[in-house]
């Protein structure tokens, strides 16, 4: 099996206007802003664009708006996955057509499946459309772990099924996909602070929110891992690594938000009921981001 997809991926964040609908032209400063740093991909619609407040038509609109800017720099990876095996069909079919590069597919979330469904789900919605799909793993939100051995299985059966995303947070399987099964399918490691390591352990790449605020220095560190220069990357790693906890402890989406309208993108607040920071936290943000820059400079 021969993986195309990889490297440093950015998570979009979803950009809002005050009456909460999408904000389309700073979505397309926010795709070119990830695009121009050198990341080697984009995801629309992730839990980073705050998919779960989204509709199916908002989500169309997100992911064409996103493949249309991009248009054809890096690929396009968005997130099809939904809560019936119908919506998630006709969601990935849309967005097949729409020209998407690949699929992401999040398992059902709000009643935890078992592995079972989870795997039927997988199967019938991979096998409606005729481009890569992503796995995305993410038991805290779905309530389901898909492990290596089925993830294993999964891609041997399926011959579209290329790639996963791994937001378990459990570095002991993502070592066991990594070292284990990649052979079979390519890791993407969703858990930023897994970032440097998930590299230099051979990860095919990772997924970040944390891109949208500082997409400059984390291709930098992939660069440096891609050269061989862990010394180098480790440098680097240690100089943007309290920009990516000062983002992780804190409120996520709205950390993000904060993060990009600091550097000029105002990215609107997180649609209701998830709140902005609150002033403690915004200014942790805005510490670690300002202490970066002064740093560099």
């Amino acid at each position: 099996m021969t993986n195309n997809l990889r490297g440093v991926l950015t998570a979009l964040s979803t950009p809002f206007n005050q009456d909460e609908t999408i904000d389309v032209e700073t979505l397309r400063k926010i795709v070119d802003r990830s695009i121009e740093a050198g990341v080697d991909g984009v995801v629309a619609a992730g839990s980073t664009g705050e998919v779960g407040a989204l509709s199916s038509e908002e989500r169309l609109l997100l992911i064409e708006t996103v493949i249309k800017q991009a248009n054809g720099r890096v690929p396009v990876i968005a997130n099809t996955g939904a809560t019936t095996t119908a919506e998630a069909i006709r969601l990935s079919q849309a967005t097949e057509k729409l020209g998407a590069d690949v699929l992401m597919l999040i398992t059902p979330y709000y009643e935890p499946l078992s592995l079972e469904e989870t795997v039927t789900y997988i199967k019938d919605v991979a096998n409606s459309v005729s481009i890569p799909v992503m796995l995305y793993n993410i038991p805290p939100v779905t309530g389901v772990n898909i492990d290596p051995a089925t993830v294993r299985a999964l891609a041997e059966e399926v011959e579209n099924i290329r790639y996963i995303k791994d937001s378990s947070a459990n570095w002991e399987q993502a070592l066991q996909l990594i070292h284990h099964h990649s052979d079979v399918i390519g890791t993407f490691i969703g858990w930023d602070v897994y970032l440097y390591s998930a590299l230099v352990e051979g990860a095919a790449g990772v997924m970040a929110g944390t891109a949208n605020v500082v997409p400059d220095e984390i291709v930098a560190v992939s660069q440096k891992i891609a050269e061989g220069d862990l010394t180098g990357a480790l440098e680097l790693w240690k100089k943007v690594y309290p920009v990516i906890d000062a983002l992780l402890s804190v409120p996520f989406i709205p950390a993000v938000k904060a993060g990009l309208t600091q550097q000029g993108l105002p990215a609107g607040s997180p649609r209701r009921p998830t709140a902005d920071l609150n002033a403690d936290d915004l200014a942790r943000v805005q510490q670690a981001v300002s202490a970066l820059y002064q740093n560099v400079g």
